[in-house]
């Protein structure tokens, strides 16, 4: 299995076929912010709003199904398992209903003959439904939507953002926003510099992650004759393993720049010669109108 071209997760992909390749790309900054930034103090309308313009975004965006429908179903799960267990976890318990208790009860009960609980926590009183002994509140079933709704925001309209922009783009996107602070002194040029590092640096997590797999795969270890005890010690030295070779891949790179003396970066060559178009004016002005009609309604609607 090759997770590199089945999962693209955080990796540019060649094409031509959305209109999300056209898109300036300090345009698209600044829409993932908005998916990034609005979240923050947002009800719960709001956050199924932004996971509905996501969705909607990526079917229409013209983009080859094969590159997104497997990394939308997996986070779609991820998101939704993590939803439920928030859910469950924030459930209230019903206290007991008489706090303070004769200290002689025990002994009463005993000479009557009655029956003792030691602990007893019924299932009465219901607020949004109830299951059991947890009493599952409106306010944890909002706080489930918002765990699930924001972990689906954040990966998504990042990945949608590095499918279709090459990292040199997104990069000089970025100097153009905080190129005034060189003024005060500040290290841009470093800064942008360890950016594109960063980037180009997850594709070669994903490579050391699936020749992990690859690895179990051709041993064909069978999880079940060794137990759950040496299963478990046995996915901790994979995931060791893991670990030792990204970092033996940041010692490679570090040696790599530090054999060179002096490093020059220049920004204005990361640009990609943009083709002036109707296509990609009309594109860029919707893409503005977009950006100021979500930070409308999340004025007028997104509050708590």
């Amino acid at each position: 299995m090759n997770i590199l071209t089945r999962f693209s997760i955080g990796q540019y992909v060649d094409g031509n076929k959305s209109w999300l390749r056209i898109i300036d790309s300090r345009l698209k900054i600044i829409a993932v912010l908005i998916f990034l930034i609005t979240p923050i103090w947002a009800g719960p309308y709001w956050r199924l709003s932004l996971v509905v313009a996501l969705l909607f975004i990526t079917f229409l965006s013209f983009l080859p199904i094969r590159i997104w429908w497997r990394s939308v179903t997996l986070l779609t799960c991820l998101s939704l398992l993590i939803g439920i267990l928030t859910l469950i976890a924030s459930a209230d318990i019903q206290s007991l209903d008489s706090p303070f208790r004769d200290p002689n009860e025990l002994e009463i009960i005993l000479e009557n003959h009655e029956k003792w609980n030691i602990l007893e926590i019924p299932a009465k009183k219901i607020i949004f439904f109830t299951l059991g002994p947890y009493n599952l509140s409106y306010s944890a079933f909002e706080l489930g939507i918002k765990t699930s709704t924001l972990i689906f925001t954040v990966v998504h309209s990042v990945n949608l953002m590095l499918l279709t922009t090459p990292q040199e783009d997104i990069v000089w996107g970025l100097s153009w926003f905080i190129n005034p602070f060189r003024k005060i002194g500040l290290p841009i040029d470093k800064w942008l510099f360890q950016l594109l590092i960063a980037l180009r640096f997850i594709p070669l997590v994903q490579e050391e992650f699936q020749n992990i797999i690859k690895s179990i795969s051709v041993r064909s270890i069978n999880f079940k004759n060794l137990g759950f005890k040496k299963s478990i010690n046995v996915l901790l030295t994979l995931l060791e393993r893991l670990f030792l070779n990204i970092f033996l891949r940041i010692e490679q790179g570090t040696d790599s720049l530090l054999s060179k003396k002096n490093i020059s970066i220049k920004i204005q060559r990361f640009k990609t010669p943009d083709k002036e178009s109707p296509l990609r004016i009309i594109v860029n002005t919707l893409s503005i109108c977009f950006i100021c009609i979500a930070i409308l309604l999340r004025k007028l609607y997104g509050a708590l």
